[in-house]
């Protein structure tokens, strides 16, 4: 199916563009009052995820109301883990949470091998199909997984943390182990992002939420080494890697083998230019909370950023997820300058 914009798409290529690309990690989500409505039908997140017909409702959701350039898939991280064997809940105002975790030999052979991956995941590759057919070609559709090592973060410690103690005990304490389950890990992910793309995914995204945690060389052999496999598996594919909190491994990153690098609010966009030249797009990266100031505010702030560009080759998004509280009206101005600006 052709695509009526692939703004996206061009940007993500290095192809001749005729404004910049925006869109928002978390559009789909707490900011919209149609979202809540629908996930009012429902007995919670868990159950929005696992319904792919919701779920797609909710992915075009912002392409309708916010006129983004790109839709993303609605879905969770987490739905890795569970398919592996190790199921969570989605406890409201808390976050995840693990009956079980993955700290020893013994639990590690609690975990499922050779899975069937498109099979345990098949909602989400139904919610990729239902979307790619109501999308009609307007926007393109973006898949995602969460990157091993913020996956392996949350099977050891069985919910979020302040500082993922657990999580680093374990590359001191036992680095076998922790090799083995990045890897196990890593081969499941490989195999659903295949997954989606033949589901629809036009593009795909990485998300290494907690990279920041962990120190240049540590993140170097139990982060990075990992994120390779996967994008060197999916080379076909328009794929972005956001490692959040990443600074001191810009220039590890910048070697990586994808289209695209995102950043985090406090990443330097004219050094990382310096460091990727024109070999790759980069993706972000303004600060979630201009958002909540005045129109002004954000014009300024956002054509400050625009300003800032040193190559067409470039994504308009924020450092991270829209944050829930945000009000709707701010993101359309947000978005609305973006595409008024001359390039």
């Amino acid at each position: 199916m052709e695509l009526k914009n692939d703004l996206f798409l061009r940007a993500h290529r290095g192809e001749p563009i005729e404004r910049y690309p925006v869109w928002l990690m978390r559009q789909a989500g707490r900011i919209l009052p149609e979202y809540r409505a629908v996930r009012s039908k429902l007995s919670g997140f868990k159950e929005l995820v696992e319904t792919p017909e919701y779920a797609a409702e909710v992915t075009i959701q912002p392409v309708d109301l916010l006129d983004v350039d790109a839709a993303i898939i609605f879905s969770d991280i987490l739905v890795v883990p569970e398919a592996m064997g190790l199921p969570y809940e989605m406890i409201e105002h808390k976050g995840p949470w693990f009956e079980k975790t993955i700290r020893s030999e013994e639990q590690l052979n609690l975990l499922d091998q050779n899975i069937n991956v498109e099979e345990r995941l098949a909602y989400v590759l139904e919610a990729l199909k239902i979307t790619k057919r109501e999308l009609n070609g307007r926007v393109p559709l973006i898949g995602f997984a969460g990157a091993p090592w913020t996956i392996f973060c949350y099977m050891v410690e069985g919910r979020g943390s302040k500082t993922f103690s657990e999580s680093r005990k374990l590359l001191y304490t036992n680095p076998v182990l922790a090799h083995e389950l990045l890897s196990r890990i890593t081969d499941v992910t490989i195999q659903y992002l295949k997954s989606q793309l033949v589901a629809g995914a036009d593009a795909l995204q990485l998300f290494d939420s907690w990279a920041g945690i962990l120190g240049k060389e540590q993140y170097t052999e139990f982060g990075l080494k990992y994120i390779a496999k996967i994008v060197d598996s999916l080379s076909e594919a328009p794929l972005t890697v956001f490692s959040k909190g990443a600074i001191a491994s810009l220039q590890d990153l910048a070697h990586l083998n994808c289209t695209t690098l995102g950043l985090d609010w406090n990443m330097s966009i004219s050094e990382t230019r310096q460091l990727v030249g024109e070999s790759k797009t980069l993706q972000g990266n303004l600060d979630p909370c201009v958002l909540y100031g005045s129109d002004v505010v954000i014009e300024k702030e956002t054509i400050k950023l625009l300003n800032s560009f040193e190559s067409r080759r470039h994504i308009v998004n924020l450092g991270h997820g829209v944050y829930p509280d945000i009000d709707p009206k701010k993101v359309k101005v947000f978005i609305k300058t973006v595409k008024n600006y001359e390039i």
